[in-house]
């Protein structure tokens, strides 16, 4: 049995449940939620996000996961599990999706989490997204154009698939504890994230459909 501890992260479109799973998934296994925008981002991230490369929010996002690894990294190193409200991989899929030209090779010493995709029927996540209260960024629009090409570049991750259609967020939290309890790899990997083949090469030329005004 290893004793490793727990590094698991939330990846799914917008609507699926990431931000009310975490905290709910942190607290069932008395892990530490590690914010992947680190707070003294924020004031840059609204900066970058009401300008238009999409390039230069790519590096932003990124060297925001790579600061937020260096709190990760210390946790598991004590051996204090991690739960995070998406990883690279969100990062990677998005951006590319609206058509980033940047490769990324990741370096290999960055742990790699256990990895659940959250997905719901396309109605359901909908309305959720309705249900919200705060207003729709222009980002968060273009995403919602580009949903079919995210989930595409989704598929280059190893990810549990968790489908949480007509669930509350207690039984979303019982189902992820129960893919790990029939088998699930659930412990901090050391293996190389940048030695797998799914990270991701440079993008030619932005994808079609996904111009910014």
């Amino acid at each position: 049995m290893s004793d490793l501890p727990l590094f698991e992260s939330l990846e799914g479109l917008r609507g699926t449940g990431k931000s009310t799973i975490a905290p709910l998934l942190s607290a069932a296994r008395e892990a530490v939620l590690v914010p992947t925008v680190p707070i003294f981002y924020q004031p840059l991230r609204r900066e970058i996000d009401i300008r238009q490369n999409v390039e230069a929010r790519m590096c932003f996002y990124l060297s925001a996961l790579f600061t937020a690894v260096d709190e990760i990294q210390r946790y598991l190193s004590a051996g204090i599990p991690v739960v995070v409200e998406s990883y690279f991989a969100r990062c990677l899929a998005n951006h590319q999706a609206l058509g980033a030209r940047l490769g990324a090779t990741l370096p290999p010493d960055l742990p790699q989490p256990v990895t659940y995709q959250l997905v719901c029927a396309e109605d359901e996540r909908q309305r959720r997204l309705a249900e919200r209260h705060k207003p729709i960024s222009r980002w968060d629009a273009l995403g919602e154009d580009a949903a079919d090409r995210i989930a595409d570049a989704y598929t280059q991750f190893p990810m549990h698939r968790v489908d949480t259609t007509g669930l509350e967020p207690d039984q979303v939290v019982k189902a992820i504890l129960a893919t790990d309890a029939q088998g699930a790899h659930h412990r901090a990997d050391t293996e190389p994230v940048g030695a797998h083949p799914y990270v991701l090469p440079p993008v030619p030329r932005r994808a079609e459909g996904a111009h910014l005004p």
